[in-house]
């Protein structure tokens, strides 16, 4: 399972696509039919946790030839399975910095807002068990 933090410009819509992700902690291996939690970028605006979905289309962007050292990056499409009923976000994930407490809070605090740009991350199951409680 994954976890996607990006700009989300209309978090209710049915679908969406993700142009040329940046992808960290094994986001790279994300593939058609992957269940995704999708994070709208509190640094556009968002909110957190907006929704979860199944991704439809996974294609790795290709490599810029000349550049030695590059962060792998994926297009996705994303169709939504539900909306999060559950507010999780920065404010709410911030107390949990205990790096090697092994809790789904901590996890997705390190992986989204240590380095806070965008990217799609994979995930624990304790991250998953904590974003299904959202739902």
């Amino acid at each position: 399972m994954y976890a996607i933090k990006t700009a989300i410009a209309e978090p209710t819509a049915a679908s969406w696509t993700f142009a040329d992700q940046k992808t960290m902690y094994g986001g790279k291996r994300i593939a058609r039919g992957a269940v995704v939690y999708l994070f709208a970028s509190e640094n556009a605006g968002g909110s957190g946790l907006v929704a979860r979905g199944v991704v439809t289309a996974a294609t790795p962007t290709p490599r810029r030839p000349g550049v030695a050292r590059q962060t792998p990056c994926v297009s996705v499409t994303i169709e939504r399975s539900a909306l999060a009923k559950r507010r999780l976000g920065r404010a709410e994930l911030k107390p949990f910095a205990d790096w090697d407490d092994g809790r789904g809070e901590t996890e997705l605090n390190f992986k989204f807002y240590r380095q806070a740009t965008d990217k799609i991350v994979g995930l624990s199951p304790a991250a998953v068990a904590l974003l299904e409680r959202c739902f």
